[in-house]
């Protein structure tokens, strides 16, 4: 048998006995163990030059042989096993666990005790505010069925005179719990209307007569951002801005109208302003808050119940929604933020000044007829530019038509 050079063996990937069949691998193993056999004898004739290559090729040859054994038994072993042994993974827990304290079987057990330590303190809370909440639920029903069994004790007792004798009504015969019933339902019913309507059905006593002097038209007024403006500022808080010309315009209509405030706040608010804002009592009457109609969320003003003939009553506001009920009546104004260059008031007088010396006989054709316009006053104006300019063109007219005064005498001199 021929000697199979040392590079030659080397060439023999180990990995490649990894893809051979067991039949293969035998026929392998039988080759090495007749190559070196062979190799044993080639070195007993060969020289001793050569001898000693071949012994070291061999020696070289048979260790790696017996390293592929014990890889092939090894993959074998790691192929057969299910589980990694037990011992290499309890070596390598202290070394895992100096590494990382964290995934060590000590902190895992107190991870584990604190979430259930914690998931138990969190069921102890949940079950206190159950109770807690169904404590608060039994005060509340307990609170609402005593409140409502007092409400019905006191508003459904029947009325007593001054002697204490009871005062018959309409449910005096029917049975007691109906009795009740029924008088605590009309009770509340007559405080939803106090909230609703007006305090009382006429608003403003009857005109004046004889010999004292009643003006002929009625001017109804919103306060806020009609003739004052709430204003705040760091140095001053809250305080009430006068409209430019809102004195002239107070003066200038009362010589011809009846001033009424009328507006939706509170009594206590209005009275102190216009005490300060019409010192000289041209605002003849003030009507608050309880003197409205609350509809839809809103406070309206009803000119049914303000005791005057709305054809000769005029409401100057911003507010479309304070006088739906009488359109008709009301003159739109532009809502005032508080700017001084402001002159609206001083154009109203203008346009109330015409109305009272024309001695208009319904002023709600013409507060119809402006109500078509988005800026009522604008559009004033130009009517009163447009009058201006046709009386000029009409008095030049008529200057061209007049004759010579010389002329005239003339023809009488010469009798023509």
């Amino acid at each position: 048998m021929s000697i199979v050079p040392a590079h030659v063996i080397q060439l023999i990937p180990f990995r490649l006995l990894a893809n051979r069949t067991p039949f293969q691998l035998e026929q392998l193993r039988s080759w090495r163990r007749t190559f070196s056999l062979g190799n044993q004898r080639s070195l007993l004739a060969a020289a001793p030059g050569h001898r000693r290559a071949l012994l070291t090729a061999a020696s070289y040859h048979t260790s790696k042989g017996a390293q592929s054994k014990q890889w092939l038994k090894s993959s074998r072993d790691y192929s057969s096993a299910k589980e990694p042994p037990v011992a290499s993974s309890e070596s390598a827990a202290p070394l895992l666990s100096k590494l990382f304290p964290q995934t060590s079987p000590e902190a895992d057990a107190g991870a584990e005790q604190e979430r259930k330590k914690r998931e138990e303190d969190e069921a102890k809370e949940n079950e206190r505010a159950w109770k807690r909440m169904k404590l608060g639920f039994a005060i509340f029903g307990g609170g609402g069925i005593a409140t409502l069994f007092w409400g019905i004790y006191e508003f459904g007792k029947p009325e007593v005179d001054a002697e204490g004798q009871v005062i018959e009504d309409e449910f005096t015969n029917k049975p007691m719990v109906q009795q009740y019933v029924q008088r605590m339902w009309k009770s509340l019913h007559y405080y939803q209307k106090m909230i609703q309507e007006p305090s009382r059905a006429k608003l403003l006593p009857d005109p004046l007569k004889h010999p004292y002097v009643q003006p002929r038209y009625t001017l109804v007024l919103e306060m806020k951002d009609v003739l004052v403006h709430p204003d705040w500022t760091y140095q001053t808080g809250w305080r009430f801005k006068k409209r430019p010309g809102v004195d002239n315009f107070l003066q200038e209509c009362a010589k011809d109208f009846e001033i009424v405030v009328f507006t939706a706040e509170q009594g206590m608010t209005v009275f102190p302003i216009l005490d300060a804002l019409d010192p000289n009592g041209y605002i003849m009457y003030r009507l608050v808050r309880d003197a409205t109609h609350f509809v839809d969320g809103h406070h309206v003003k009803n000119l049914d119940n303000l005791n005057r003939d709305l054809k000769r009553v005029i409401v100057v506001d911003w507010d479309h929604n304070a006088t739906k009920m009488h359109p008709d009546n009301t003159f739109g104004i532009a809502r005032w933020h508080g700017n001084d260059d402001d002159t609206q008031l001083l154009d109203m007088i203008a346009f109330l000044k015409i109305i009272a010396q024309n001695d208009v006989d319904d002023v709600r054709e013409v507060l119809h007829y402006y109500r078509q316009f988005d800026d009522p006053i604008g559009q004033f104006r130009d009517n009163q530019r447009k009058l201006a300019d046709q009386m000029q063109e009409a008095e030049r007219i008529e200057q061209a038509k007049a004759k010579p005064m010389v002329k005239q005498w003339s023809r009488n001199i010469l009798g023509r």
